[in-house]
Formats: structure tokens, C-alpha cells, sequence
């Protein structure tokens, strides 16, 4: 079963077309025109091992917030689609990821339950061109429609590049343990389905 998606959606403000391959890494074309923004998703699809090619064309001229919110919103239902009924996954996750000084926490169940806690202090407005505010609003965008209960925290640094990139790298590796089949294809719920 190929657990791929493309998601296309296409607004005012932005134009965004996204891929995913669940289990096929090493494709990754990342062109957001936000520099950062780019780093962090290809270090989501090179340590989550996903293939991943996302292309946005937003309105910069306003800034990034539209840009990073709504791949947020385009990643978030690629997962979604990519996974199906979400049946056969082992649907937790959970990864510490230090980056020198910092380090990160992240733990997400692949519910159908949608819900961040996001838990970091940022010292800089920017990381290059890159609003250090919008990590949040990329999480809560992505965990909303991606149907996943999502808690990232920064334990502690000093560095916003390492917080940040400490962050979106936990997340990578505690979507690749949650995104994993199972040992029998089974819905892991009480409920039988999620």
C-alpha cells in the first residue's frame, strides 16, 4: 500500500503544492522562499525519513506568516491523506533532540484528536528571514490538519536556530516511531478505530 499524497491549495495569499512519501526518503525540493523555513522542512523530511517537496509562493511582501501557516495547513492534510484510516500504525511517538546548547521535546499521538502544547521562549523576532513566532503557528496549523495531539517543548537554550531546529527535529523523529506499522495491521484503540 503506497502511503503517499499530493495536496495543491491555492489561496490570495499563497499558492502551495505539496508531496509526501511516508516511506520513501531522499527526495526532498523544498522551495518556500523563506530560507529558514526551508532548512527546518527538509530537516523534518530528512530525520523523519519522508520524501518531501513543497513549493510556495506566498504574499512576502506582507511577510511569512500566511507562507508558513498555510504549508502548516498543507503538510498537516498530506499526513492525514497519507495515512488513511490510520489504521496499522503504531501512532506514538515521542523524541528528545539536543542542538548544542538546546534541547527539545516532542510527543504526538496520531489520534484523529487535534491539539497542540507548545511550550518555547524565543530571545530574537527573526532567524534570518524567518519570524521566530510562526514555529508555533506551523506546529498548530500542521497538528489541526493533520488529525495529531501535539506537545513540543524547548527544555532549555540560548540559541533561537538551535531551539527552533532542536524542535522541528523531534518532531521528525517522534513522527517516524508514530507513522510505523504495526505488527498486525490492527487499529491500536480501545475503541477498535481512531
Amino acid at each position: 500500500m503506497s502511503r503517499t499524497a499530493n495536496i495543491t491549495r491555492k489561496t490570495k495569499e499563497t499558492d502551495i503544492t505539496v508531496s509526501l512519501d511516508l516511506d520513501k526518503g531522499g527526495i526532498c525540493r523544498i522551495e518556500t522562499g523563506i530560507g529558514f523555513f526551508d532548512h527546518m522542512l527538509t530537516a523534518l523530511a530528512v530525520h523523519g525519513g519522508f520524501g518531501l517537496s513543497v513549493s510556495c509562493r506566498g504574499d512576502l511582501n506582507v511577510d511569512g506568516h500566511h507562507s508558513v501557516e498555510d504549508v502548516g495547513i498543507c503538510l498537516g492534510k498530506a499526513f492525514c491523506e497519507a495515512l488513511g484510516d490510520k489504521s496499522g500504525i503504531m501512532r506514538f511517538g515521542s523524541a528528545f533532540v539536543p542542538m548544542d546548547e538546546a534541547l527539545a521535546f516532542c510527543s504526538l499521538d496520531i489520534s484523529n484528536r487535534s491539539f497542540l502544547i507548545f511550550n518555547a521562549e524565543f530571545t530574537n523576532e527573526r532567524i534570518g528571514d524567518y519570524e521566530s513566532c510562526l514555529t508555533e503557528e506551523f506546529m498548530r496549523a500542521f497538528a489541526f490538519n493533520a488529525g495529531i495531539t501535539l506537545h513540543l517543548k524547548s527544555e532549555y537554550g540560548k540559541n533561537d536556530h538551535h531551539i527552533t531546529e532542536a524542535m522541528f527535529k523531534a518532531l521528525a523523529y517522534a513522527l517516524k516511531q508514530a507513522v510505523k506499522p504495526n505488527s498486525d495491521g490492527s487499529s491500536l484503540s480501545t475503541k477498535g478505530a481512531l
